[in-house]
């Protein structure tokens, strides 16, 4: 079972096909694991597989993943869980990939270390459009389930931690400004609703200066083509690489 060990930090990971690699961001919002994938209207690992080194993994606490959790923790810390995965793999670029709250790991890690990212596809991102009070009972209901773990931990702790993640706006980690000038290219499959508002998908397609909007993903008229458009945009999108 492959599995990354940090410190106390555990994290699971799957590796498919060869290739220019991607990492995958699963959705699933808190619980954001490689199942996910399964539910998804369509299957990155099988989909991609076949044309890259495809790493799916499971997030801090979620699936088969483990980690600490304190008062500080936030969009960062999983940056850089995401970060040292890629240094443990000897990763110095790829592409990354990720649903729903995957979106804000992408942007998180782009920013952090842009040099490292080739080109990235959110699928319907997750953003804030009057939903605070949805986050925070995602959040909460994951909480839950972990509270039993972490005895030292008070309920000021855990809403701390809450506010890192869910407090701000936007796409909650990474500020407008920041997609306004970001350097890499972005290919979004639009959201469309609670969690993933249509405002945030078509926000970040507007204001990044290299980035592409997919509207139809979903339907079965529209996912088989949407699906050779992410293809398309990786394969031509790695380092110096042309589609094939």
């Amino acid at each position: 079972m492959p599995t990354f060990v940090q410190g106390d930090t555990e994290l699971y990971y799957e590796e498919t096909g060869e290739g220019f690699p991607i990492l995958l961001f699963a959705p699933g919002g808190m619980r954001s694991a490689i199942s996910f994938w399964a539910q998804s209207p369509w299957n990155p690992i099988e989909a991609l597989s076949d044309h890259f080194r495809v790493i799916a993994m499971d997030q801090r606490n979620a699936g088969r993943s483990r980690g600490p959790v304190s008062a500080s923790d936030g969009w960062t810390t999983y940056t850089q869980d995401h970060i040292a995965l890629l240094d443990h793999l000897e990763i110095e670029r790829c592409h990354l990939l990720g649903g729903c709250i995957g979106g804000p790991y992408c942007l998180g890690v782009i920013q952090q270390a842009p040099q490292r990212v080739a080109a990235a596809v959110l699928q319907q991102p997750i953003g804030f459009e009057d939903n605070r009070t949805a986050f925070y009972e995602m959040f909460d209901g994951w909480a839950a389930d972990l509270r039993s773990q972490y005895p030292h931990l008070t309920n000021t702790d855990w809403e701390r931690f809450r506010s890192n993640m869910y407090d701000g706006d936007f796409v909650f980690n990474v500020s407008r400004d920041f997609v306004k000038e970001c350097p890499t290219p972005l290919l979004i499959l639009m959201g469309n609703d609670l969690y993933h508002p249509q405002s945030t998908s078509r926000e970040i397609a507007q204001a990044a200066p290299q980035a592409q909007l997919i509207e139809d993903w979903k339907s079965p008229e529209g996912l088989p083509a949407a699906v050779e458009a992410v293809r398309t945009f990786l394969l031509t999108h790695r380092d110096g690489a042309t589609p094939s």
